[in-house]
Order: structure tokens, then C-alpha cells, then sequence
């Protein structure tokens, strides 16, 4: 079997590197209870991309930081009743997508919303204000201001909690029935909305990314998608005399320590020649997850789409039609 990382059976076990905030769970807990009173002030604009399938609508809604953010939203034609939903979150400063990449569920029944990302390649939009560099990413934005909740992940993964209240309180979505699925920071944002939002039913997530990131430091793999870590330490902090500091304040936005709020059925794919996010941050997350759970071996392959996971990604959320 090739190997990049930790053999198989000591990645099933490993249990992360990148410490963890003494306040993380009461820090997570006012970040929600705050969502709670926030007023998304939603938006439906039909759209001029027009199917037999499905209504498709621009939605915008109001996020943290009074950011405005975009989702589109495709709802199936000549169904009666309450519906079943997923969500799909794009990879790292991509955006949602085609229209026509989501006619495959919508014309299965399902509702879908496949969020743009804030401040990436899409049509949301980015509030937050910060210190420092923001030229080659997003993990450390934000992660010189005092406040904890201006770094953009946490308010990134905020709205995938809003997108799915937001689906879940639509009059034709039943709400037990909402499913979500996305590629590395997809699979990322994957895993920090059924954290964050524990009605979630199933969660598909991809190679995830954002996760154990003293791991990957350590392994030499702070370049590519991970850069931004190199470049701040270089920047901000070049003899690393506070990288503790640092690397635990990334633990609030590290998924090893919101994985196991997940309630949802979960299945993970992992390629073991993944040196973009190490197959052992992606176990760090997955290990420690307490809801039913599976993970889909690719050993021939590393951080790419294979047709395979979107066969089994289909089929697995098909269940939130029974």
C-alpha cells in the first residue's frame, strides 16, 4: 500500500496534534446562542436559468459581520408535500457551481442549497474586518485580532449552520430529512455545519480540509492549500516565539474538536496520496466522532475527485427519501 502519511492501522487510532482551546465548547456555544437572534432577512430571486426539474433561485441572506451571502437554491417542480434537502459546500476559493451540477437531486425530489463560500469565488460577501494579511487565504484571517469570532472560519462556518436553519425552516423542507456534502473545504464545511447543526440527518464530506494543523506543519505541508500558515509565521511570527499560542487559537476552528458534536450518519472519503490535507489531520477529525460513521479507502489516490465518491455520496443520501 502506498504510503505518504501513517500506516493505515495507526492512522484508525491517531488522535490529533494541534491543541485544543481550554474554552472551546463555551466559545462555540455563545457563537450559536448569538446565531440564534440574528435575522437572516432572506431573499429568493428567481432565477433566469430555468429547468423542467426544478425552480432555481439566487438566495441571499444576512450572516455574521452583516455579511450578505449567497446560496443557490433549486426546488423541485410538481412535488406536494414536505421535501427532503442537501446542502453542498465548494472547495477551497471556488464557488457554488453550475445550476445544472445539482439537476441530478432536484430531480430526485430533493431541495438543494449550495452555498458560496464569503469572500471567495462566488457572489458572497465578506464583513469581517481584520489585521494583517489576508494575500494567500483564509485559515489565518483574522487570527491577530483580539476577538476570537473575527476569524474568518468561524464566521465561515456559521453560515453553513444559517444556510441549513434557514432550508430547514422552509414550509416545503421537512426538517428531519436534510442531508450535506461537499470536497476538501467543502467536506470541511461539511463537518462544521452537522457540528453546529445537530438535525443534520446525513453529512458526506470529501478529503476534508481544516483540520490538525500543527500536523501538517509538522509534515512539511504548510504550502498549497495550507500556505497561509507558512506565510504567517514568516510575516507575523519568523522565529515562531508564540507559534503555541497561535496554533491554539487555530484550534478553535480546527474540526477534530467540533467532530464530535456530529449527530448525523456520516460516511468520509480519504485517498491515502492526499498531500494537500494529510490522510491523518482528516482521521484526527474523523476519530473523534462519536455518530455512526464509515470511511471509504482510496489508497491509489490523493487530494482528486474520483467518480466513485459522488456515486456513493448519491446513493447514501438517497436514504433521506425513506
Amino acid at each position: 500500500m502506498p504510503i505518504i502519511d501513517m500506516p493505515l492501522e495507526k492512522l484508525k487510532v491517531y488522535q490529533g496534534r494541534n491543541p485544543r482551546p481550554d474554552d472551546f465548547d463555551a466559545f462555540w456555544d455563545k457563537q450559536l446562542e448569538d446565531l440564534s437572534k440574528l435575522d437572516p432577512k432572506t431573499e429568493l430571486i428567481e432565477s433566469s436559468f430555468k429547468s423542467d426539474v426544478a425552480t432555481c433561485y439566487d438566495m441571499y441572506f444576512t450572516g455574521t459581520k452583516d455579511s450578505r451571502i449567497h446560496a443557490k437554491l433549486l426546488v423541485p417542480k410538481n412535488i406536494e408535500g414536505k421535501m427532503p434537502a442537501v446542502l453542498n459546500f465548494h472547495g477551497y476559493s471556488g464557488q457554488s457551481g453550475a445550476w445544472t451540477s445539482y439537476l441530478g437531486y432536484a430531480g430526485s425530489g430533493f431541495v438543494v442549497a449550495a452555498l458560496d463560500s464569503r469572500g471567495q469565488g462566488g457572489l458572497s460577501e465578506d464583513g469581517g474586518k481584520v489585521i494583517g494579511n489576508t494575500l494567500n487565504g483564509f485559515i489565518t484571517r483574522g487570527l491577530l485580532n483580539e476577538d476570537v469570532s473575527d476569524m474568518y472560519y468561524v464566521n465561515a462556518f456559521l453560515d453553513t449552520a444559517l444556510l441549513a436553519r434557514i432550508v430547514m425552516n422552509m414550509d416545503f423542507v421537512d426538517e428531519q430529512r436534510v442531508g450535506a456534502y461537499g470536497g476538501s473545504q467543502g467536506g470541511a464545511l461539511t463537518i462544521a455545519c452537522a457540528a453546529l447543526e445537530p438535525r443534520i440527518k446525513k453529512a458526506a464530506p470529501c478529503y476534508p480540509f481544516l483540520t490538525d494543523y500543527k500536523r501538517t506543519w509538522d509534515m512539511d505541508l504548510d504550502k498549497d492549500a495550507y500556505v497561509d500558515l507558512r506565510t504567517f509565521f514568516r510575516k507575523f511570527d519568523p522565529m515562531h516565539e508564540k507559534e503555541d499560542f497561535y496554533f491554539t487559537k487555530l484550534g478553535y476552528i480546527d474540526l477534530q474538536f467540533l467532530a464530535p458534536r456530529i449527530k448525523a450518519d456520516l460516511i468520509m472519503f480519504t485517498g491515502l496520496l492526499d498531500n494537500i490535507c494529510p490522510p491523518s489531520t482528516q482521521f484526527a477529525a474523523f476519530n473523534k466522532m462519536t455518530c455512526k460513521k464509515d470511511v471509504k479507502i482510496f489508497p491509489d489516490f490523493g487530494h482528486e475527485s474520483v467518480d466513485v465518491h459522488s456515486e456513493i455520496t448519491y446513493e447514501f443520501l438517497m436514504d433521506l427519501k425513506k
